[in-house]
């Protein structure tokens, strides 16, 4: 792995929603014996140390209590209920000065492990335009790496749209790491359940 690169790279865990659909704070329901926010922290952690941002809004404390990784970094989204993009953009503007990149992950794609973490940061040819995304489902999306270059664009962010308009910016090139499990994502009870 080319250390260097590496370094560089900020794990951005976004886990500040209100998780409307499923009734309460499903940050810190349980998979396998552990939260779902804990899940995508240690996933990070194991790649990125204490390059581990996690942004939590809703329930916030509760959130930070099972997610929060030693030597990690907090960000409170007070505006958690203005979308996923206040979340992105908060997350950016806190490490833009320092970071090379952010790898932006999700707390509840549950099945997302370090090991596809580390392969998008493989991928990263450690240009500031090129961007590497998760392929899963005939789509690409989270997580994702986006380089320093998008920068700008992700930390003005409002609303609920995330990173995804960048994909196909003609100013960035994209690549793709196929990860069928990342279309996992939990957004009900039931979605758990079956899981």
């Amino acid at each position: 792995m080319d250390t260097q690169k590496h370094s560089g790279v900020y794990v951005l865990v976004l886990a500040a929603g209100r998780a409307s659909r499923y009734g309460r704070t499903k940050q810190c329901e349980t998979f396998d014996g552990m939260p779902l926010v804990q899940r995508a922290a240690d996933a990070a952690a194991a790649l990125c140390g204490n390059r581990v941002v996690l942004v939590a809004g809703h329930d916030w404390r509760k959130v930070s209590e099972a997610g929060l990784v030693a030597a990690g970094f907090l960000v409170h989204n007070e505006n958690y209920d203005g979308g996923l993009g206040t979340s992105l953009a908060l997350g950016v503007r806190a490490v833009r000065q320092v970071a090379a990149a952010v790898l932006v992950t999700l707390a509840d794609q549950p099945l997302v492990t370090g090991e596809h973490l580390a392969c998008l940061v493989e991928a990263w040819s450690g240009a500031s335009n090129e961007i590497v995304a998760t392929a899963y489902g005939g789509t690409a999306g989270a997580p994702v790496l986006f380089p320093s270059g998008c920068f700008e664009d992700l930390a003005a962010l409002e609303g609920d749209s995330g990173g995804k308009h960048l994909l196909s910016d003609p100013r960035f090139k994209t690549k793709t790491v196929a990860f069928e499990p990342a279309a996992v994502d939990i957004d009900t009870p039931d979605d758990l359940a079956r899981l």
